[in-house]
């Protein structure tokens, strides 16, 4: 049972947010953001308490002779919804990921599997571009480079849109592919794998990074198939002392570069933290879905038979040319209830 003193505390918030920003009052940019976010939870408490009192009213009207009959036929129904409002009101209630609203870095590399990794690769990115295109997102490249054959070596993308870390979030991890590659002149079946990445992108007052921790390079775009191989001086390389992660820009404008490296830079650092924060919370039991190693190995696409397995979730579906197309939205439906169900379960624990 959801204490009732919680639910008309959120009323009341909302109430006050809603008054502030009809007089002008306060920041009415933050005062808009958390009104969105309020506003489907005010939907819910409010249907529950309405079907709460719905209940209690029928329940009176059995002392009632002549409305007892009426009570006797809408009680059933009344309290058969109950357990659905319940439950879709402790969804609403559930705490939030801060990151879920951002948008999001994609990064892509091939894993084992030589020249067929970096084909595999290719066709991810290529699958979630159209994911990405299909729900009305932003594809912005922000480093690109490619084999001689079509593959990749690297993808770092920044996608702008509504919820994008919500819906991209449990994509990290090991993807997996089965099928002959097209260098295969055998026809035998390869198994070859490639890494994701989704990184939710951080701002400034996300975290501070001191100038003395980072080293700035500039040099030439070079590597086969880079975006601008050889025709730029540009290309920037940023250090991260501390922790040695190194990022690389190579659009034509220097100063650009810069901006998208400590850009891609800050995402990485701030991932660093969500990953510790997301350790610690978890070392007593099982990591959630889309906390655990991004070394693990996450999915299956096995082209002979059609087939594609979230091995999180035991999910199977017999539909691989659809998901390669971009239509994700089943496997993401089900790893976002599977994570809902968790955290249920602990907040019922």
């Amino acid at each position: 049972m959801i204490p009732e003193e919680r639910l008309f505390h959120i009323i009341q918030r909302f109430e006050f947010i809603e008054a502030s920003m009809s007089d002008g009052a306060g920041d009415i940019a933050a005062l808009g953001r958390e009104y969105a976010e309020l506003r489907p939870v005010v939907d819910q408490i409010r249907a529950y308490i309405a079907l709460c009192d719905d209940i209690a009213e029928a329940e009176a009207m059995l002392d009632d002779p002549e409305m007892a009959e009426l009570a006797h036929e809408e009680l059933p129904e009344l309290r058969r919804k109950l357990p659905k409002s319940e439950t879709e009101l402790q969804l609403v209630l559930l705490p939030k990921d801060v990151a879920d609203s951002r948008a999001a870095m994609l990064e892509i590399r091939p894993g084992t599997g030589g020249e067929e990794a970096g084909l595999f690769a290719a066709d991810l990115a290529r699958m979630y571009q159209r994911y990405v295109e299909a729900q009305g997102w932003r594809w912005e490249i922000i480093e690109e480079q490619a084999t001689e054959i079509g593959g990749l070596r690297e993808l770092v993308v920044r996608i702008a849109g509504d919820s994008v870390f919500a819906r991209l979030k449990f994509e990290s991890g090991v993807h997996r592919v089965q099928r002959v590659p097209v260098t295969e002149s055998g026809g035998r079946i390869h198994t070859s794998a490639a890494t994701v990445a989704v990184l939710p992108e951080a701002e400034e007052v996300d975290l501070h990074i001191d100038p003395s921790d980072i080293r700035i390079d500039t040099m030439r775009a070079s590597g086969a198939g880079g975006q601008h191989v050889n025709t730029t001086d540009s290309a920037v390389r940023i250090t991260h002392l501390p922790t040695g992660l190194i990022v690389t820009s190579s659009e034509k404008s220097q100063h650009r570069n810069r901006e998208i490296a400590m850009q891609v830079l800050r995402a990485r650092l701030y991932d660093l933290e969500r990953q510790k924060a997301a350790s610690e919370r978890s070392a007593d039991r099982k990591a959630q879905v889309g906390t655990g190693d991004r070394s693990e190995r996450i999915r299956t696409y096995n082209f002979p038979q059609g087939r594609m397995t979230d091995h999180r979730i035991n999910l199977t579906l017999y539909k691989l040319d659809q998901v390669m197309q971009g239509d994700l939205n089943d496997i993401v439906d089900a790893l976002t209830a599977d994570a809902q169900a968790t955290l249920l379960a602990e907040m019922n624990g």
